[in-house]
């Protein structure tokens, strides 16, 4: 499948991320990947900021069966493989730090290169969430200011200008707040579809983000600690699919 193609053509998605590091029982990763399939969730995210090589391959040969959209969501140029639909080329433009500007993507580019996979161009792009993040600390960089709507935009436009396909709105990991529909709503407009995660605990923010522009509402945290939630989250997406056949 062509995984940009679907999320840009679909609203309402949801995406459960995956960090190795955390689901080290194979049997167990694979059990939470048939829930997730009854679940109707669109696509399965795989990586993590402190994943090893061995973790990311072994994790990646338990999901390759599963008949959702495999993601790789890299928190480094070594959490590679071919065994997945696609790759989210994510380019941290909220930072100024250039490993993970460009670092990182010249040290895989022949690996990604060699893959043939498909290679989606994301901007990345860390929204203050009330904690520091994973990905802050490891990258060593500030997120923007969870209501600072000109820096967003202007981060926005200037990744647009440079030819990003995907926006990928981060609270980080386990994020006190997750990003504001209103941060949402002040790139909805630039037509390039929206990734938002970070801090998602229930529905009435998956429902806001969606509602905001969000193409697709990431979870991940969440279904670590209370993995009931997936209960909702089935519901909430079988309501929304029987309304857009009525309509």
């Amino acid at each position: 499948m062509n995984v940009y193609h679907s999320i840009s053509k679909k609203s309402n998605q949801i995406a459960v991320l995956i960090d190795p590091e955390k689901i080290n029982d194979q049997f167990e990763l694979y059990e939470f990947a048939i829930k997730l399939i009854e679940a109707n969730v669109d696509y399965i995210f795989i990586g993590g900021s402190t994943v090893t090589k061995e973790q990311f391959e072994k994790a990646v040969s338990t999901l390759k069966a599963c008949e959702l959209p495999l993601v790789i969501f890299p928190g480094s140029g070594q959490q590679l493989s071919a065994c997945c639909d696609a790759l989210l080329y994510l380019s941290l433009v909220s930072g100024r730090n250039p490993e993970y500007l460009i670092g990182q993507h010249i040290q895989s580019a022949f690996e990604v290169e060699a893959l043939q996979i498909e290679v989606i161009p994301t901007a990345y792009i860390l929204i203050d969430g009330g904690s520091q993040s994973s990905v802050a600390y490891v990258s060593q960089t500030t997120p923007i200011p969870a209501t600072n709507f000109k820096i967003l935009r202007q981060t926005a436009l200037a990744s647009k200008f440079q030819g990003t396909q995907l926006f990928y709105l981060d609270a980080g990991s386990g994020a006190k707040n997750s990003v504001a529909p209103k941060m949402i709503e002040e790139i909805n407009n630039l037509d390039i579809p929206i990734i938002v995660g970070g801090g998602i605990r229930n529905l009435k923010q998956i429902r806001a983000a969606h509602e905001a522009g969000a193409n697709v509402v990431v979870i991940g945290n969440k279904l670590e600690e209370d993995p009931d939630f997936l209960n909702d989250v089935k519901t909430y997406k079988n309501t929304t699919l029987n309304f857009k056949n009525l309509i």
